[in-house]
């Protein structure tokens, strides 16, 4: 005799309420903020502090704004999938929550190749070598995302600790490197020469092409609201979090980028690691060797949390769907022990383990099979936002945004949605088409092609399970 599944709401209500305030915020410094995306920026050059602050103004600070406002009306579990279904009905919030997902198979492998090529600098100046060293970066590469996994089966109330310490890993690690900015350009001077005119966008391809990072690199405030129903007052709570989050992580950005700047030439700064040459670079100025080895432990920390809290927050999108049983009705399985997803969970990690190996053993450069993951992320990771976008727009004239008390709107009334959810949705629309143009040495017909197909097959293998979930539905 089978014994039916338990109904949506009890699977749901096994969920434990174990995040805070500062548990979400320090989640979303570990979701958002990355050295790497500052190294990135330090070697496209100057021009990047003005990309920052065009991308805060048109991007992160009306994204935060829709965020809030959602989040807010709808604390669901699930969050992006959710709004997206309330606005436009099943399929499409399907599409949404799937992209939103499958994009991680492709977002961890960079996230975890990076990681890694920053705590090689843990053994000091010679860990230069070792970030270039396939074996080493895989190998570190898939440690890391063996503890992230573990640790989030386990639980939140265990697994929030790891996204604790990731906040403060990232984040103290970046204000050493400010630090040691200041106090060696006051010592010797800048290794660049800032001007208002060379921080403005130099129009050339490779920094068109940049773009896309830049705004890539300020999404993930909107992760830790799939986990609503696992978050203490979700309604005051996320909203508060996602400000304070949001302006340290902007703040960081531009500060960073001017400080890695002021310590090496753009030239000699590499886009995964070049935050720890820089702090190491400045510790021997300075006669701290244990500087630069500390910033790198405290980071290897901060990326640890990093995977974790990603690992958390959209492992909670296949759980819904799979309640919703357009995935299979194992994804919406709670750990009779744990009450975690713990399926959704493993499903995702062995995709990304598989990718990250691929990518490397396919690919001719480390570079190249990093840029190729990164792009690939970006662009699935973006579709689910130009439904965020649409949805407050779609949402706004419906008449609980007046009503709801606890809603924490956009200013402005609906003209501010649709300014906010305009410049949004234009922002990660032109991300998404300059993703399929990455800059330099890895533009090639072979790599077009592998990012094409990639992302045109993880799409269709979305749609296919959709399809055979709607037609089990029907026959139930």
């Amino acid at each position: 005799m089978t014994i039916p599944a338990p109904p949506p709401q009890d699977t749901k209500s096994q969920l434990r309420k174990t995040m805070g305030f500062w548990d979400v915020l320090l989640f979303n410094i570990a979701t958002v903020l990355g050295p790497r995306w500052i190294a990135a920026a330090g070697h496209n050059g100057t021009s990047s502090i003005s990309l920052w602050v065009i991308a805060a103004v048109f991007f992160f600070v009306p994204g935060a704004l829709v965020i809030n406002e959602l989040s807010s009306r709808f604390p669901e579990e699930g969050g992006l999938y959710a709004w997206s279904k309330e606005a436009f009905g099943d399929f499409h919030g399907f599409v949404a929550g799937w992209t939103y997902w499958i994009y991680t198979v492709f977002y961890f492998p960079g996230l975890l190749l990076a990681s890694a090529s920053m705590a090689a600098y843990i053994i000091g100046g010679r860990g230069a070598q070792l970030a270039q060293d396939r074996t080493f970066l895989l190998s570190v590469s898939l440690g890391l995302l063996l503890v992230a996994v573990i640790l989030n089966i386990i639980g939140l109330n265990i697994g929030k600790w790891l996204q604790n310490a990731g906040g403060v890993g990232t984040y103290v690690p970046l204000l050493i490197l400010a630090l040691v900015a200041v106090i060696v350009v006051f010592k010797r001077g800048s290794a660049t020469h800032f001007t208002v005119q060379n921080m403005l966008p130099a129009w050339n391809w490779n920094t068109v092409n940049f773009w896309s990072q830049i705004a890539f690199a300020f999404t993930g405030l909107e992760l830790v609201s799939a986990m609503s129903e696992e978050v203490r007052d979700p309604r005051r709570t996320l909203p508060r979090a996602v400000f304070g989050a949001g302006a340290l992580i902007a703040l960081m950005y531009i500060g960073g980028t001017f400080a890695i700047l002021a310590l090496l030439p753009a030239a000699s700064i590499d886009p995964q690691s070049g935050v720890f040459s820089a702090i190491t670079a400045g510790s021997m100025v300075l006669k701290i060797g244990l500087l630069g080895v500390l910033a790198a432990m405290l980071v290897t920390v901060g990326n640890a949390g990093g995977v974790g809290s990603t690992v958390a927050g959209i492992a909670r999108v296949p759980f819904v769907v799979g309640i919703d049983r357009y995935l299979p009705a194992a994804f919406g399985k709670i750990h009779p022990k744990w009450k975690t997803p713990y399926i959704s969970i493993l499903v995702q990690a062995v995709l990304s383990g598989t990718i990250l190996v691929l990518s490397q053993i396919q690919s001719k450069s480390i570079l190249v099979g990093y840029q190729l993951v990164v792009s690939a992320a970006i662009i699935l990771y973006f579709i689910p936002f130009l439904y965020m976008f649409a949805a407050v727009i779609r949402l706004s004239t419906r008449k609980d945004r007046r009503e709801n008390s606890h809603a924490v709107l956009v200013p402005g009334g609906v003209a501010g949605v649709w300014i906010c959810g305009s410049l949004g949705f234009l922002v990660v629309l032109i991300g998404i088409i300059l993703s399929f143009f990455p800059p330099g040495e890895t533009t090639t017909a072979s790599f077009e092609l592998q990012l094409v197909g990639g992302t045109a097959a993880s799409i269709l293998i979305g749609l296919f399970l959709y399809w055979r979930g709607a037609r089990s539905k029907k026959a139930v």
